[in-house]
């Protein structure tokens, strides 16, 4: 693995952690981990900016879904500073994962995402 595979493979870890936390103050701490402070993050539902409005929109997904996590689904793939992979959003009881999608990231120099493009490939019926 090359250093810049490592940096997309740590960039996406790092939005899974953030992803993943449950607690507001864990939450924090890992949005302003994976963003840079002007971050973005934009899918069909949302269009936000800043590290309150990420966190924000994070939270809103674990009340909607609670007892699921966002897992990786496939390989990290990247050039330049523009990484895509594939999630599911899977019931931890049971395994099922309704929801999947497919995200588009840019980072800075450090390695921190500045923008995140998501697109939903599968959503539950009525949501």
């Amino acid at each position: 693995m090359s250093a810049n595979t490592d940096r997309y493979e740590i960039a996406v870890a790092r939005y899974f952690e953030a992803w993943n936390a449950a607690e507001p103050e864990e939450l924090a701490k890992a949005v302003a981990a994976a963003w840079t402070t002007d971050g973005s993050y934009t899918d069909p539902l949302a269009e936000v900016g800043g590290h309150e409005q990420i966190a924000a929109v994070i939270a809103a997904a674990h009340e909607q879904f609670p007892g699921f996590a966002f897992r990786p689904a496939g390989a990290v793939d990247g050039h330049h500073d523009t990484a895509r992979f594939s999630w599911e959003l899977v019931n931890e009881s049971d395994g099922s994962a309704p929801v999947a999608g497919f995200d588009v990231i840019t980072l800075d120099a450090d390695g921190r995402i500045r923008s995140v493009l998501g697109f939903l490939d599968r959503v539950p019926a009525g949501a």
